[in-house]
């Protein structure tokens, strides 16, 4: 089915874009009609025809629902957006709860392999894990999840951080986190953790809320926790919790001792004994590399460098700009963090952004842009193939990241070779941080009536094991297991992180597959792109070429190039 929105060559700036309140009650009304149809459909064509209209009546919503998410994180202190939030978060799951029934009728509808071969069989795969995660009882649970998650993100936009005269959020202090002078580096990074410190109490009630509304959901839907849930949740349909943790094992046997010398290396580069984690973000005693510019600088550039890359980057890239799809800047009452999403009825994604003059900027715009160029480059298929799963996801964000070395000296000058150790290191120091984050979230939801002194006291534990160099020195508060507040994606998307490690593999295949032949890695990450969300994760792993993540061995052998490129760099000349 053509997704296909746009009005006749019509450039519409996402400032135009309109946003008006879904009629929630009309657009349930389409839905069970909708269902009555598909149950009396006497062809396959009327059975279709009823997929048709809700998926249109949805790419509606959803485009409300988008534009109205995107302007509240660009400004959590609008009151409107606010409010149309909250109406969002008490309204939608009602649509959930028609859906849900439709969903059932569909699955079940007697024109079940015609529709397979219009569809694809996968769709019916993802709508049958659907259906084991919904269930009317567990609406209003729902709805509390949403809102606490959304109070999550109000209280750390709300972080104002005294700088000398200047009022900073998280993001904006964080360039001081990696500054040379290791004394605004410590300062810095007590003021980060004094600030999670003051609102502890606050961040424990959010958290323990939603581990024990999301364990009531659970069981409500006949899981013995919510790890089970949220595993179907997450759309996982080809690999389970036994996988991952033998996933996090190989990273533990072999990525944590890489980590650990890396480290060591490091404290050697920037000539500090006695290590501490206010000097790990620092990777060069004369400082990080920093793009030479700043914000219209990098998109510039950027335009350059997509221009070059390829006809379709090139292509991509002009339409973000001619639409002013991007929100980049750092200020006050913006929520934290980086992200790309896909608003169907312009059939355009966006990008946001928290830019604060660090490396950072540069990886962010190339990680998002990779989001965005997946899903512009999968607009035309049907809604649920637009987007692939969250850790197939990650896997175009991440390689993007790696095609666009080339490029980096148009950001960087004479800094490119810093960066791209610094880069390359960075990725692989990611990978334990990840899999600790994952193990953590398992061990909490199996655990729901652990109080959140026993939660920090097992993540710092936990930290031991994968990350057993980090010193806290006297900061208290993060000796003590309170690093996770700031990690958003543990209240707001449970065991998503472990994606953007199982991505990081394979995106540092490509990374060999480029460096090895270019225009076979590109054809074979524009393939990648191209196929959408249409095949789960391992399909489209194996579409790409790449190995997989969860094969033991498949760690190991992915590291051996990274380590001998990283081995082969006399870092002694970045100082």
């Amino acid at each position: 089915m053509d997704n296909n929105n746009l009005q006749d060559n019509v450039v519409f700036k996402f400032k135009d874009f309109e946003y008006k309140r879904p009629d929630i009650g009309e657009i349930k009304k389409v839905i069970l009609e909708q269902r009555e149809a598909l149950i009396n459909a006497s062809s396959t064509d009327e059975a279709y025809d009823t997929y048709a209209r809700i998926s249109s009546s949805f790419d509606e919503f959803d485009s409300m629902a988008t534009i109205c998410s995107i302007r509240n994180s660009i400004n959590t202190k609008d009151e409107f957006y606010e409010k149309e939030i909250e109406f969002l978060q008490e309204n939608s799951p009602v649509l959930e709860e028609a859906l849900v029934e439709y969903k059932k009728a569909f699955v079940e509808s007697k024109f079940r392999s015609e529709l397979e071969d219009r569809l694809g069989k996968y769709l019916f795969q993802k709508y049958e894990n659907d259906l084991l995660t919904f269930k009317s009882e567990i609406m209003e649970d729902l709805i509390e999840e949403s809102k606490l998650s959304t109070e999550y993100q109000k209280l750390s936009a709300s972080c104002e951080i005294d700088w000398d005269g200047e009022k900073l959020n998280l993001t904006q202090i964080g360039k001081y986190t990696q500054d040379a002078d290791r004394a605004v580096r410590e300062r810095a990074t007590k003021e980060v953790a004094n600030f999670f410190n003051t609102n502890c109490d606050k961040y424990d009630e959010i958290y323990d809320k939603l581990v024990h509304v999301r364990d009531k959901m659970a069981k409500k839907l006949g899981y013995k926790n919510y790890v089970e849930l949220g595993y179907k949740r997450m759309g996982r349909v080809d690999y389970d919790a036994n996988d991952v943790k033998s996933y996090r094992d190989q990273i533990v046997e072999v990525v944590v001792p890489i980590a650990t010398e890396l480290r060591k290396r490091q404290a050697k580069r920037i000539g500090i004994e006695d290590m501490k984690f206010y000097d790990e973000s620092l990777q060069f005693k004369s400082g990080n590399a920093k793009p030479h510019g700043g914000l219209e600088f990098c998109l510039n550039n950027a335009k350059k460098m997509y221009s070059e890359l390829s006809p379709e980057t090139d292509n991509f890239f002009n339409f973000m700009i001619e639409r002013d799809l991007f929100d980049l800047e750092s200020k006050p009452g913006k929520a934290g963090g980086g992200y790309c999403t896909y608003i169907p009825k312009y059939q355009s994604p966006f990008i946001f952004a928290n830019f604060n003059g660090t490396t950072h900027d540069v990886e962010v715009l190339t990680h998002e842009a990779g989001h965005a160029f997946q899903v512009f480059n999968s607009r035309d298929y049907i809604s649920e193939y637009i987007w692939p799963g969250m850790e197939s996801a990650e896997i175009h964000s991440m390689s993007m990241e790696f095609f666009t070395w080339p490029w980096m000296n148009l950001f960087f000058e004479n800094d490119e070779e810093k960066f791209k150790f610094s880069h390359l290191q960075g990725a692989l120091l990611f990978l334990p941080y990840g899999a600790l984050v994952d193990e953590f979230q398992h061990y909490v939801y199996e655990n729901v009536d652990d109080t959140p002194e026993m939660r920090r006291a097992k993540y710092r534990e936990l930290e031991k094991k994968y990350l057993p160099h980090r010193d806290y020195a006297d900061i208290d508060f993060l000796d003590k297991g309170g690093f996770w507040f700031r990690q958003g994606h543990i209240f707001g998307s449970p065991f998503y992180y472990i994606d953007y490690t199982l991505a990081q593999v394979c995106a540092f295949q490509f990374w060999k597959k480029d460096r090895d032949d270019h225009k076979s890695a590109w054809e074979s990450y524009l393939r990648l792109c191209k196929a959408g969300g249409t095949k789960p994760f391992l399909q489209l792993v194996e579409l790409a070429g790449l190995e997989n993540p969860f094969i033991d061995g498949t760690i190991k052998k992915t590291m051996e190039p990274i380590v001998e490129y990283l081995n082969s760099v006399d870092d002694s000349k970045f100082q």
